[in-house]
């Protein structure tokens, strides 16, 4: 059982309270034209770069809690480790490109090199992949949990706080938000990780208490699963929110230099969450619900006041996230849609298409969490199914030697993701080894292939010339 004391609550109301003043504050400066509603005038520095960047990547915090609790460090080495190497290769390969490209979206540039028809049809796989419906789930039910409300009144109230500012301010007040919130996330875990060393002690201790399996990198899992996490991990090089940062940045050096100072602050928050994993393992060996990790240990470990500091932390991880998805989206609804879809749309108007996305992914979302109240199985079937058909396609577009024909690009999308979803739906019926294998696995293969043979056959009509 968890419970709040009367200072708890006043330090969660008072994070949201300034949460949403940044927010509506900071949304004064926003001007209408797209430029500076949607980049925030493209004039990002270093500094904000860093804290945006790295607020923004760890929505996931309670299936962080659950997946430590649960495996130990093959969490790190499966949820940490390899989206560095893929941050990094990102910062070294794409970053200067994207932002030398000073378009707004991936299907801005997916249209600049294959044209209108790949563009709406990326912009469809990028709307659900950046879906905010995971995060607004996770803010629900922490508001659930701490006010005892219903889920869908949670839901509504989570909307609010991430959504409100930004039809105002856009993404200048998505970015002080979350650079407000970077600050409340590595306090919170700081706190936690102090107490539980003073309290229980160091390594030491998380080393007597621990299963063997929980601080091996590999937790005892198959090969399988460990390369299926880091093919998961390639959706670095087509995440929205990357190239929106990138785009965002005063200057390619920037957008690059940012990236790589960000790895080593995902490695430090990574190295304090999964720490108050293995602690809550230690402590609370027991938990039938994992999911709970850090909410129960936090109830075992921390006083009035600091339970409250802690929670707003949680709260500040996913709603960092929550409000960037929601943009995103919003953005790949006003911009990427209706902006090229309507006639005589011009770009001034894109503000307001952009609010309408506000709204339209806000009512989805809501819709989404409240039918499909699991997190990972959101995550699971979105990241499975449409991460496959878009990797490529991105890589290609800023690499001029790895492009092939518009058409072969549609049918890599559409194929890629059709068969991704019938396996998805069928290997359940399948026995054996066969089983096993995920569809992500089927729908990277798909892609590869058709990818392969479209340049194949750029080279034999390049040598027939």
């Amino acid at each position: 059982m968890i419970s709040f004391s009367s200072l708890d609550i006043i330090v969660i109301l008072l994070f949201f309270l300034v949460l949403l003043t940044i927010g509506f504050v900071t949304s004064r400066k926003t001007k209408n034209d797209s430029e500076d509603y949607l980049l925030s005038n493209r004039k990002m520095g270093l500094f904000l770069f860093v804290l945006v960047s790295v607020s923004t990547w760890y929505g996931g915090i309670i299936g962080v809690g659950e997946f430590t609790y649960r495996y130990g460090l093959v969490s790190w080495f499966t949820q940490g480790f390899p989206y560095y190497l893929f941050a990094f290769l990102f910062a070294i390969f794409f970053a200067k490109k994207i932002r030398e490209a000073s378009l707004f979206t991936i299907p801005d540039k997916l249209g600049e090199v294959y044209g209108k028809q790949v563009s709406l049809t990326s912009a469809v796989i990028v709307f659900i992949l950046v879906s905010p419906a995971p995060y607004l789930l996770m803010t629900a039910n922490l508001i659930s949990m701490v006010f005892d409300t219903s889920i869908l009144i949670s839901l509504i109230i989570s909307f609010v706080l991430s959504g409100s500012y930004l039809i105002k301010g856009g993404f200048r007040s998505n970015i002080y938000a979350d650079a407000f919130q970077f600050f409340v996330m590595f306090a919170g875990f700081i706190i936690i990780l102090i107490v539980s060393f003073l309290s229980f002690g160091g390594f030491d201790f998380i080393k007597q208490n621990l299963p063997e399996t929980h601080l091996s990198i590999t937790g005892g899992t198959s090969p399988a699963f460990i390369i299926v996490w880091f093919l998961i991990a390639l959706w670095t090089f087509a995440d929205p929110g990357f190239h929106q940062r990138a785009y965002a940045a005063k200057s390619g050096n920037i957008a690059r230099n940012g990236i790589l100072i960000s790895i080593i602050f995902f490695a430090l928050f990574d190295f304090l969450t999964t720490s108050t994993g293995l602690y809550a393992k230690a402590v609370l060996p027991e938990l039938s619900e994992p999911m709970m990790a850090y909410p129960l240990f936090a109830e075992k470990v921390l006083g009035s006041g600091l339970k409250g500091i802690f929670y707003a932390a949680m709260f500040a991880t996913i709603i960092s996230t929550l409000n960037s998805f929601l943009f995103l989206s919003a953005t790949t609804i006003g911009r990427d849609f209706i902006f090229r879809v309507k006639r005589n749309s011009k770009e001034e108007n894109i503000k307001s298409y952009t609010i309408i996305g506000i709204i339209i992914s806000g009512i989805i979302s809501i819709i989404i969490a409240y039918l499909i109240p699991s997190v990972v199985e959101i995550w699971y079937t979105i990241g499975s199914l449409f991460i496959p058909g878009i990797i490529l396609p991105v890589i290609s577009a800023y690499y001029p030697r790895l492009r092939i024909s518009s058409k072969l690009i549609i049918a890599e999308i559409v194929f890629t993701v059709s068969i991704s979803m019938m396996w998805f739906n069928f290997r359940k019926s399948l026995s054996g080894v066969l089983s096993e294998i995920e569809p992500m696995i089927i729908g990277l293969f798909v892609a590869v292939l058709i990818h392969t043979f479209g340049l194949l056959r750029k080279s034999v009509s390049l040598n027939k010339r």
